[in-house]
Formats: C-alpha cells, sequence, structure tokens
C-alpha cells in the first residue's frame, strides 16, 4: 500500500504544479503602422504617466525602455520589465517583457498601449498596397537569336 499511496503523491503533486500559474518565459508582440519615434514617445507616457511606473532606462536610438513597478502578484515589493521597438518594413515591431509576472500582464500592457497610440494619433494610416511586380525576362540578344539557355524552337508541324 505504500507504493500505491506514493504513487498518487507524485501524481497529484504533478498536476498541482501543473496548475499552479508561472510567471511568463516568453514575451508578448505585436506590429503596429505608427512610426518608431511615435510608438517610443508613447510607451514612454503610458509607463510614466498612466501607469506611474519608474522608467529606469531609455534609449530612444536603440528604441527600449525598462521599467520597475509595484504590483500585489509579485511575493517581493516590485518588478522590472522592458518594452523594445524594433522598425519593420513599413511597421514596428513591440516587444513587451514582463518576466515576473504571468503572460497575460503583459498581454494587457500591450494593449493599453495600442490604446494609448490610437488616443494620441488617431488610428494609422494604411500603408499603400504594394505595385504588383512582373516577372523579370532575360535580355534578348542584339541579333534576335534566342539565348543559349532557351529550348530550341519547335519544328513546323506538317
Amino acid at each position: 500500500m505504500g507504493r500505491v499511496s506514493l504513487g498518487w503523491s507524485v501524481i497529484a503533486a504533478w498536476a498541482l504544479a501543473l496548475a499552479v500559474e508561472r510567471p511568463a518565459l516568453a514575451r508578448t508582440e505585436t506590429e503596429v503602422a505608427y512610426t518608431r519615434e511615435q510608438t517610443f514617445s508613447a510607451a514612454l507616457r503610458y509607463l510614466r504617466v498612466d501607469l506611474a511606473y519608474e522608467v529606469t532606462e531609455k534609449d530612444p536610438e536603440a528604441a527600449y525602455l525598462l521599467f520597475s513597478f509595484t504590483d500585489p502578484e509579485l511575493q517581493r515589493k516590485s518588478g522590472h520589465g522592458s518594452i523594445e521597438l524594433v522598425r519593420r518594413d513599413k511597421t514596428v515591431r513591440i516587444l513587451v517583457n514582463l518576466p515576473e509576472l504571468p503572460s497575460y500582464r503583459e498581454e494587457l500592457l500591450k494593449r493599453g498601449l495600442l490604446e494609448k497610440l490610437r488616443t494620441e494619433y488617431g488610428e494609422p494610416t494604411p500603408p499603400p498596397p504594394a505595385e504588383p511586380r512582373e516577372p523579370k525576362k532575360p535580355p534578348a540578344k542584339p541579333d534576335g537569336s534566342p539565348d543559349a539557355k532557351d529550348p530550341p524552337a519547335e519544328p513546323p508541324a506538317g
């Protein structure tokens, strides 16, 4: 009987470990059609003014913000987070990282920043549609003869 109860104890402990919410290991990200400068400025104001978080380091050129905050979900008094901005072709990728909190908190911070961007700058203008590209044709030889890579012309039927 000792082995059976030990087995059930291990299974129960394993199930409990899966049920306990763990801090996020990955970061939340999204892409926006605002400029990197607009996004950085809105993120800074959102952290400092709207959330009253302490911005501990910022670099507009490298486009990142490091911040600390207090939160009742944390077992200790303060936590740390980051927002990184990466310029893409026509968009800016926002990466939100709160490693000590559950991932849904990163999602909430991201949504709040997106709302701040819309409130302050309006809906972003969508980028113009890409023009369809025609496949490039190899240049013809000056004498009009087919290129050596072209297959020979089929003989006339008859």
